[in-house]
């Protein structure tokens, strides 16, 4: 592997384009509105870019929606090509992504590094996928009739990814979107839209088609987002981001029955067991928790370390994470960098201020440094009071809060005790408990004696999680960007597969998107794993005046 050569900020600032990019094209906001976009390591701005209207969004639909036909009937292979050169894109110009990351979002260089490689993994894994979009023909029980199933594209898409993983949560939805042939519009955080906006150029290079892809930066996204997920033009919604957003997202997804899919907020169980190997708890704590400065969903909040071990395994920790070099995440040697922005620092403060006061022993870290940015030191609690707030909500920074247990189902009990239920971690070296426990845990997501979960293969999943669906974000497939239609003929039906004419019945019957009449669809699983699943009625023999609806 070469050693990386990491342009200067001002390099790749220069590079990227700063209009929102809508059919194909860079533009200005209306009204040539622009918002800053600061560098967390200093809180000195980098630089405007386009801070779009409602009527930006709009736009942005309307070249979604006028795509829409043209790229769903694009070949399979087409679409597959397509990721596979911003794969190739992707890890071509690593180094000039990781810089610009680190730039806006803070997190080290070798680390940001790690997220490009990361990202364009997703287009590998989904440029395999494309290709493999499958559908199915059977008989069905009766003997009667056979059933021919089809995939298509939802549709248009509406994106919405975080600030932590600026690249990779764009790469991980807009990947599965493509492959299935949908159409997007992705508005990313507006405090890293810089890494967005360099993944449309990207794949504009790649060979995507114009309108398939429209990026919407825009400081106002109540304004510009509701009345897309209301207008009833919008078929999917993909967030990533707060359970309280979240919430809010399917309100406003719910006149017009969009489908969603979520990864909410999380708060992690790490359980380290009597008979945990030390060594590899220790070291899948420091990736479970100093992963990304612990800005993430999946890191580990709650430290519940067997009592006969606890001590041990806290001082442990305590001497790695003490270890970490803090600066900016430009600077060579260093490990953390700044946290988002001050209101995530003040945060995790208040957090930590919270637990001392409750009684929680601090053994490194736990004082904000003096000077510019937004940094905060690694930190080790130990004595902390299941009432501390931090046991209770989302810590997004790098404090590590150690409770021990005795019992296990003391323990399961507790980790449960949340209504998040992303990730968990487990350490053990007895296989039945691993099983036991893993089975126990009400999470989507079991890391057994490892810290990290993250993957393009395995589904993102939750439990507890509100709004979280078994397939949450972007799944491990293109079946929750599918529509699953099911075709079933009647052996007494019209003759040489003619279509007899189904009057209108019930909720059976509906218009199509453009407004035809349509045959009666049965919405008999309407949410099957992301997707929708229709089935025909029956062939209706010419003359009735019903189609038997078989539900």
């Amino acid at each position: 592997m070469s050693t990386p050569s990491y342009p200067s900020a001002a390099e790749v600032l220069a590079a990227v384009p700063k209009q929102l990019f809508i059919a194909g094209s860079w533009s200005d906001a209306a009204g040539g509105q622009t918002m800053p976009v600061d560098d967390p390591a200093t809180g000195e701005v980098l630089c405007d870019v386009a801070d779009a209207a409602p009527a930006d969004g709009q736009r942005a639909l309307a070249a979604a929606e006028e795509a829409q036909e043209k790229w769903a009937a694009t070949a399979p292979r087409a679409r597959s090509e397509i990721l596979r050169r911003a794969y190739e894109l992707i890890m071509e110009r690593a180094d000039a992504l990781a810089a610009l990351m680190t730039a806006e979002m803070g997190k080290p260089l070798a680390e940001a590094r790690g997220e490009a490689a990361y990202a364009a993994e997703f287009f590998r894994w989904f440029s395999e996928e494309a290709v493999r979009v499958e559908g199915g023909f059977s008989t069905l029980p009766d003997g009667k009739n056979r059933m021919l199933l089809m995939r298509r594209p939802v549709g248009p898409c509406l994106l919405i990814t975080p600030w932590n993983f600026p690249l990779a949560m764009g790469t991980r939805k807009i990947g599965p979107a493509i492959a299935a042939g949908c159409t997007m519009v992705l508005k990313p955080a507006p405090q890293t839209p810089l890494s967005s906006l360099a993944l449309a150029g990207i794949l504009a290079e790649a060979g995507l088609p114009a309108g398939v892809l429209n990026v919407v930066t825009t400081s106002r996204a109540g304004e510009v987002v509701e009345p897309l997920l209301t207008g009833g033009h919008v078929r999917k919604l993909s967030f990533t981001g707060s359970t309280q957003v979240g919430r809010t997202l399917l309100a406003q997804s719910a006149p017009a029955v969009v489908r969603t899919s979520m990864e909410l907020g999380g708060n992690a169980p790490f359980i380290v067991f009597e008979d945990a190997d030390l060594d590899v708890a220790v070291e899948g704590a420091m990736t479970a928790k100093m992963r990304n400065m612990g800005e993430a969903c999946t890191a580990a909040n709650r430290f519940f370390v067997h009592s006969s071990v606890a001590t041990e395994f806290a001082d442990r920790l305590a001497r790695r994470m003490g270890a970490l070099e803090v600066g900016p995440g430009s600077r060579p040697g260093v490990q953390v960098g700044p946290l988002i922005d001050q209101a995530g620092r003040t945060k995790v403060e208040e957090l930590v201020a919270d637990a001392v006061a409750r009684g929680a022993e601090v053994l490194v870290g736990g004082s904000t440094p003096e000077g510019p940015g937004c940094f905060y030191p690694p930190t080790v609690l130990t004595g902390v009071s299941p009432a501390s707030r931090l046991m209770e909500t989302e810590i997004f920074g790098p404090v590590a809060a150690v409770l021990t247990f005795d019992d296990e189902d003391e323990v399961v009990a507790t980790a449960n005790s949340t209504e998040w239920g992303l990730v968990g971690y487990l350490f053990t070296q007895d296989l039945n408990r691993s099983l036991r426990v893993s089975e126990r845990l009400e999470v989507g997501m079991v890391g057994l004696n490892t810290g990290l979960v993250s993957n393009p293969r395995p589904p993102s999943a939750a439990s507890n999680s509100p709004g979280s669906d078994a397939r949450a974000a972007a799944s491990a497939s293109t079946s929750s960007w599918s529509t699953s239609t099911s075709r079933c003929r009647s052996d007494d039906g019209p003759p040489h597969g003619r279509r007899a004419p189904c009057p209108p019945h019930g909720q059976g019957a509906r218009r199509n998107r453009r407004g035809r009449p349509g045959v009666a669809l049965m919405d008999a699983l309407p949410q099957i794993r992301g997707g929708e699943e229709r089935t025909w009625a029956s062939w209706c023999p010419a003359g009735t005046r019903r189609c038997p609806t078989a539900r």
